[in-house]
């Protein structure tokens, strides 16, 4: 099969012939190199070779970026690389989130809790069932007595809760879009808030996948046997024509140096891409290769012409002072790259008489430096001896080996090339010979660098107890480098054990892998499957991991962990396979997802909290009343209306709450952790009762107190079921004062009142109402003045009071009201304050003593 540029790759191919001076083939898709790969047609003797060592591979999915090639087709459909990536998706089963699973919990121990009260409530009540009131009938009674427990099982269900649950990550999703994070699946928004393990890729996401030049030298003056260098640092990380050359600490002008001129010359010419001011996205890109156009960027910011830029608009600037070289120089033809001679160059005439042509050579440092005959000095140039090469050659391996791990580039002329007519364009091995007798101009150090943000990300994680792991397909020293310049690693540490190539970690046994797992946090060189291996083991240790990732290959990681996380940059079957993506590609969008996450679910404990201690209050109303016999403080129709308008507002307004101001400050919590822990049940025990208690107070005080009320004795009140007008015990008593709705519209008041403070409660877990006020949620606000008005609307406008049952209060009723509802906020803050000082402060601290970061 013939494959050419711009084809796409249709099947596995092992290529055997190569019809022109190089191929280069994008297989980003697949392996997740940032740069097009070359390949060749040497055997490649290693069995287990991984996909980027293959050479002599064409992979199916891979795009022909430069080149013409024969090959035979090994492999089609399932069988091959990207095939074997779709079996091992298809092969991954989707686990239900932390929450789908608490949830589910939580639904089933709530079922059975309420139907065994209400089971209790009606079989308590037997003996009642012939009582007077019912008129003797025991058929009457029982029905009577079901009723009440049906209006237990209103009262325990939250019948708000799934539509508040929606609603709340619905919120959260919009609020993560704003940070540039888009959810596809709800509830893994609030699994971020658990994440314990990021595994982020290098390229892109940690850093800028904007090659940029950040060193650079030239040789400043021979003594000896030995070189001086001018050696040059360069601000700026992206490719945006913005930065500053410096000497030492100091700004520099380029065109004060005459080898930087020369230099700057040639990474104008010798260059086939160009930089592109996207208006839309108010960027600047690549147009080319990624390397190239570094080199281009470079040009820009040095300026030798000390050309005025400042009034060019961004489109202009893109390519401003290459095109002032290229006005001078005339680029006749290229020699393209090849593996053998490492280089390539291009053969330039100038634009003026009176000046010489020139090939300008750029390449890997050892191959140039070895066909270098001089060294530029200035505008002169001296012998290039054993020393100095040896010396340059040095300086080159220190940058390229030490905390940058530079990729360096050498930069050469031959200042009188050979005559194009003596010149055999279409035999690339004489390329080299062409390129001998060379002039060494100097050397560019580049790297793709890390993102700014990235560091504070980084410390922000290890503050959090989150374990950041680099997983990359670049080489292991360049995986390394950036780890310590971010903070993964310190700068002096041993990373022997926490950084492993792909290789590595296969050669390991068993136990070991799932050791190295627990301690590593580089694995460079990898493949998908080692993705997947790792996720698996880090399942196995119970972590909720999140994986990211942008190619094809890193689907089945994707689907398999906990959060997939895609690039807004990534292909479509990677986005498919993840939860959420990130339209920036930015690891700090990851972070402050996390964040949100971690909010989401403290504002859904909040609202569950808030509603569950309210059921709790609406059963221990319900269950006293039967229990003591008293008359009815709440009916059915008072529940539902309860639970479902005056609860779920406040409930629904308390997912807009700002994040605790320690969030991310505490470890992640365990995925297994239950909904509801025992101190948390307790709680709502101690406010449900609470409620309970208020609410049967204030239709009790009705009957006993109340300046209107019967005044009747608790005696009377508890056995109301026996007043009959020949009943002794009632002499004096009308009985139709048992059926007044003023004990109930008390009881729903209180119930209401009380809720409404509770809510406001329910800002924060921990944090007191001194820290949090009520004003950092001017919703909950809203939503509490909504479902007063909602209730005085019941209480005042008719015809509602008759289909609530229930009557206007007066003034002096509504003092009383108030009374008993606002102690409600200081039983709280009891409660959290216990939480700060005797719970959660020392889990937080026995966290921090067992976690090395």
């Amino acid at each position: 099969m013939c494959c050419v540029v711009g084809d796409k790759v249709p099947a596995d191919i092992r290529v055997t012939s190569i019809k022109s001076t190089t191929l280069r083939v994008d297989q980003s898709i697949l392996t997740g190199e940032s740069v097009s790969v070359i390949k060749h047609t040497d055997p490649v003797p290693d069995p287990r070779a991984v996909n980027q060592d293959k050479k002599n591979m064409l992979f199916s999915g891979t795009n022909i970026a430069a080149g013409r090639a024969i090959g035979v087709v090994v492999s089609t459909g399932v069988a091959t690389e990207i095939g074997k990536i779709r079996n091992q998706m298809a092969a991954t089963e989707q686990e239900k989130t932390p929450l789908q699973q608490k949830i589910d919990e939580f639904g089933q121990q709530l079922s059975k809790v309420i139907s065994l009260i209400c089971v209790a409530v009606w079989v308590i009540n037997i003996g009642h069932f012939g009582d007077p009131v019912h008129g003797g009938s025991w058929v009457r009674g029982a029905i009577y007595y079901f009723k009440i427990a049906v209006a237990l099982a209103v009262a325990a269900i939250p019948e708000g809760l799934p539509a508040v649950i929606t609603t709340c990550l619905a919120l959260g999703t919009r609020r993560m879009a704003k940070k540039n994070a888009i959810v596809r699946s709800l509830p893994s928004v609030e699994t971020l808030g658990c994440t314990s393990v990021i595994c982020s890729d290098k390229t892109g996401t940690l850093t800028t996948n904007q090659m940029s030049v950040c060193r650079m030298f030239i040789a400043d003056k021979v003594q000896d046997s030995s070189c001086s260098l001018h050696e040059f640092t360069i601000t700026g990380s992206t490719y945006a024509p913005e930065g500053q050359v410096l000497k030492g600490d100091k700004p520099v002008q380029c065109g004060d140096f005459d080898g930087l001129l020369e230099l700057a010359t040639v990474c104008a010419m010798c260059n086939d891409s160009s930089l592109d001011y996207n208006e839309a996205k108010g960027v600047y890109e690549k147009v080319g290769e990624a390397t190239e156009t570094a080199l281009t960027t470079l040009v820009e910011k040095m300026n030798v012409f000390k050309s005025n830029v400042t009034n060019l608009s961004k489109v202009e600037r893109a390519g401003y002072c290459n095109q002032v070289i290229k006005q001078l120089m005339k680029k006749e033809f290229t020699l393209e790259f090849s593996r053998d001679r490492k280089s390539m160059s291009v053969y330039c005439t100038p634009t003026q008489q009176g000046s010489q042509s020139k090939m300008f050579v750029k390449g890997a440092p050892e191959s140039v430096i070895e066909r270098c005959q001089y060294l530029r000095l200035g505008t002169g140039k001296v012998l290039l001896t054993t020393a100095l090469r040896e010396q340059l050659l040095s300086k080159i391996r220190e940058w390229g080996t030490g905390r940058d791990t530079l990729r360096c580039l050498a930069l050469a002329t031959r200042d009188q090339p050979p005559r194009p007519a003596d010149m055999d364009l279409e035999n690339s091995p004489k390329f080299a010979e062409y390129e001998t007798a060379l002039t060494f101009v100097g050397c560019v150090g580049m790297l793709d660098p890390p993102r700014k943000e990235v560091v504070g990300s980084i410390q922000l994680c290890r503050e959090a107890g989150i374990r950041v792991i680099m997983i990359t397909g670049d080489n292991k020293g360049t995986a390394i480098a950036i780890c310590r310049r971010i903070g993964i690693f310190d700068e002096d540490e041993d990373v022997s054990n926490r950084a492993y190539t792909g290789r590595e970690f296969d050669d390991l046994p068993g136990d070991s892998q799932r050791d190295a797992v627990k301690r590593a946090q580089c694995f460079a060189r990898v493949e998908p499957a080692h993705k997947s291996k790792i996720v698996g083991y880090l399942q196995s240790f119970d972590e909720i991991t999140a994986m990211t990732g942008d190619g094809v290959n890193d689907a089945p990681a994707l689907k398999k962990a906990e959060i997939g996380i895609a690039m807004g940059s990534g292909t479509a079957v990677a986005k498919s396979a993840a939860e959420m993506v990130l339209s920036d590609d930015n690891f700090s969008t990851i972070v402050a997802a996390v964040e949100e996450g971690r909010a989401i679910y403290n504002n859904m404990k909040q609202f569950i909290r808030y509603l569950i201690s309210s059921n709790v209050g609406e059963v221990v109303c319900i269950f006293l009343t039967a229990i003591l016999g008293l008359p009815e403080a709440l009916i059915p129709v008072q529940l539902l209306w309860v639970n479902l308008v005056t609860d779920g507002l406040p409930a629904t307004a308390l997912g807009f709450n700002p994040p605790d101001l320690d969030i991310m400050d505490k470890p992640p919590r365990n995925a297994k952790e239950p909904l509801i822990s025992g101190w948390l049940f307790f709680r709502y025990l101690a406010i449900g009762g609470y409620v309970g208690l208020g609410t049967v107070g204030a239709a009790t005080w009705w009957y006993l107190f109340d300046d209107e009320g019967p005044h009747v004795s608790f005696y009377q009140l508890r056995n109301f079921m026996h007043c009959t007008g020949d009943n002794p015990i009632f002499e004096g008593v009308d009985c139709e004062v048992f059926e007044s709705r003023y004990p109930t519209t008390m009881a729903l008041s209180v119930l209401v009142t009380i809720e409404m403070f509770n809510a406001l409660n329910s800002l924060s877990e921990n944090q007191s109402l001194i820290r949090m006020p009520p004003w950092v949620n001017i919703w909950l606000l809203g939503a509490i003045l909504l479902s007063l008005s909602l209730h005085f609307l019941i209480l005042y406008v008719e015809p509602l009071p008759l289909i609530f049952q229930v009557t206007p209060l007066r003034w002096s009723q509504w003092i009383v009201v108030l009374k008993i509802s606002i102690p409600v906020i200081l039983l709280d803050e009891a409660l959290k304050y216990m939480s700060r000082h005797h719970l959660d402060g020392d889990e937080a601290q026995k966290y921090r003593r067992r976690q090395p970061c």
